[in-house]
C-alpha cells in the first residue's frame, strides 16, 4: 500500500483555503500536534496541552502533559505522543490512564482515533500505522511517497498531511490502496505539523515553529443530481 509519484500528480488538487489563523499565543511557540473534543481545539505544546475555543479563539486550559507530536481524542481521553510512548490522558485533571510504545519509537508525526484505533503517521519513513490503542500492535501499515506529518478521519475519509522541502500539502488517500485522491496546496512556506477535522468543514492545522493553527477549508462532495 504505498502512494506513487504518478498516483499523486493524477489526484485533483486545489489551493488550500485557510479561513482563519489562531495564536501565536503567549507563552507558545511550537505546535507540536492538534486535535478537536466537538467543543475546544487542542494543541501540544511541547511541555503542554493547550485548549482553545475556537469561535474566540482565547485558550481555555492547560494540561501539563508532554506532546512531542500528534494529539488524538476518542470521545473521552485525549492521546498524546510523548517521545517513544503515547500516553492515554483524562482530559478532566491530566493524569496519564495508560501508555503504549510509539510505533515509530520517537520519530513519529501526526495522531488521529478512528475505528477502535490509533492511527499514528512515522514521518521520515512516509508511513501511516494503524495502532491498537490497548497494545502499541501495528495493525497495518500504509505508505506516502512524502514526510507524513498530521492525520485524521473524518465521514470515513483518511486525510493526512505532508511537509517537505519547505513544501505543505494535505491529502485524501484511499485507506485501502493509500493511493492520493485528491490534494490541498499549502502556500509557500506554510507548513502543517498536526492535522484534525471538526467532524464538519473545517480542518485545524498546527503550523509547527510559527506557533500558530490554521483553520482551513475541506472540499466537500456535490450533491447528486436527483433522478
Amino acid at each position: 500500500m504505498k502512494t506513487t509519484a504518478s498516483a499523486e500528480k493524477k489526484a485533483p488538487v486545489q489551493a488550500a483555503e485557510i479561513v482563519r489563523e489562531y495564536g501565536p499565543f503567549a507563552g507558545i511557540d511550537k505546535i507540536n500536534g492538534v486535535t478537536h473534543d466537538g467543543q475546544r481545539v487542542w494543541a501540544a505544546t511541547g511541555p503542554a496541552l493547550m485548549a482553545f475555543d475556537p469561535a474566540s479563539g482565547k485558550p481555555e486550559r492547560t494540561l501539563p502533559c508532554a506532546g512531542d507530536a500528534g494529539t488524538a481524542f476518542d470521545g473521552t481521553y485525549l492521546y498524546q505522543i510523548a517521545e517513544s510512548r503515547i500516553d492515554k490522558i483524562d482530559p478532566g485533571t491530566g493524569r496519564v490512564v495508560h501508555s503504549i510504545p510509539a510505533p515509530g519509537q520517537g520519530a513519529d508525526s501526526g495522531m488521529a482515533w478512528a475505528e477502535g484505533s490509533l492511527w499514528v503517521g512515522q514521518y521520515r519513513d512516509r508511513k501511516i500505522h494503524q495502532v491498537d490503542p490497548e497494545t502499541g500492535a501495528i495493525r497495518r501499515t500504509i505508505e506516502s511517497n512524502r514526510f507524513v506529518t498530521g492525520v485524521t478521519w473524518v465521514d470515513g475519509e483518511l486525510w493526512h498531511a505532508t511537509w517537505e522541502a519547505e513544501e505543505s500539502d494535505i491529502r485524501r488517500i484511499d485507506p485501502a490502496s493509500g493511493a492520493v485522491l485528491e490534494r490541498l496546496e499549502m502556500p509557500a512556506g506554510v507548513g502543517v505539523s498536526g492535522l484534525e477535522s471538526d467532524g464538519a468543514d473545517l480542518f485545524y492545522a498546527g503550523g509547527g515553529g510559527s506557533g500558530k493553527v490554521r483553520a482551513i477549508r475541506r472540499p466537500r462532495k456535490p450533491a447528486a443530481r436527483a433522478a
